[in-house]
């Protein structure tokens, strides 16, 4: 389960070891939009060699790598992927995915991949669960908003949020569980992205993604289970255990709530949630 993952330019290796050490699950080295063109070649051997250097022995806990690739169609993705080939089991965040091709493609050069697929525009939006569930190989889905938006022509997260809601249905749809939140490009707008955050967890989302350090706290304490969620789903677990309806059958709680099977997942999520927020705090 990953809640925050962590951008870092793979032409700034200086900053590698601070991203694992701001505490992200995930770090993602960007070869894409962050590396200016001529940079990417020396970019890409960097992130591929720290990477590969300590993808075996990942201590227990710490947070796992992820490299975004060069889109399709560019100059540069045939040498990502062809460096990336001899990582065992990298995780590969391919942007601008519009069909189950381009992940098939992808995967046959670089068959160990565990793929992120980015969806960033319009075709790739109405091929959400045929790319999010290609293969087994893919891990995840996720929005590309900056590019998704341009393309779609809409203005702020009201335009998005159809779109958002396709990706949560796609991603749960292919057995994915709950995609994360595209980035907040706002670094000095905290509230923003708390509310932001807010937005997307009614939505369906689970975590985010961020730019700096600083976001990740936020993003944290924003898709932490309320008191009352975490008592309510432990009341939940709690009668349904006592009473044995898992199977089947219907309950009634002391507050009056009727709780039948179809409502433990929602429950277990919450407290698989939590468990994972306080493993990563301790």
């Amino acid at each position: 389960m990953f809640l925050t993952a962590l951008y870092v330019p793979a032409n700034r290796p200086d900053r590698f070891a601070k991203a694992v050490a701001a505490g992200p699950d995930l770090v993602v080295f960007d070869l894409e939009d962050a590396v200016p063109v001529d940079d990417k070649a020396e970019a890409r051997g960097w992130a591929v060699a720290w990477v590969a250097a300590r993808s075996s022995n990942r201590p227990a806990g710490s947070a796992a790598f992820e490299i975004r690739v060069n889109a399709p169609g560019t100059p540069w993705q045939a040498d990502d992927l062809g460096a990336l080939a001899a990582v065992p089991a990298a995780r590969i965040r391919v942007p601008k995915v519009e069909s189950a091709d381009d992940v098939r493609a992808v995967l046959d050069q670089v068959p160990t991949a565990r793929i992120t697929a980015l969806i960033e525009t319009p075709l790739g939006l109405e091929h959400a669960f045929e790319i999010a569930s290609a293969d087994p190989r893919v891990v995840a889905v996720a929005l590309g908003e900056a590019d998704l938006a341009s393309s779609l022509g809409v203005d702020g997260p009201d335009g998005l949020g159809w779109a958002r809601s396709r990706l949560v249905s796609a991603s749960r749809a292919a057995g994915l569980g709950a995609p994360m939140l595209s980035v907040f490009p706002h670094l000095k707008d905290e509230d923003g992205l708390r509310r932001t955050c807010l937005e997307g967890r009614a939505l369906g989302f689970v975590g985010r993604t961020a730019i700096h350090p600083r976001q990740l706290g936020p993003i944290v304490e924003s898709f932490t289970p309320s008191a009352v969620q975490l008592a309510d789903a432990d009341a939940l677990l709690a009668a349904v255990e006592r009473t044995g309806v898992a199977d089947g059958g219907v309950i009634v709680l002391p507050d009056g709530r009727m709780v039948d099977p179809a409502m433990l997942g929602r429950a277990r999520e919450l407290t698989a949630l939590m468990r994972h927020i306080e493993s990563r705090q301790g």
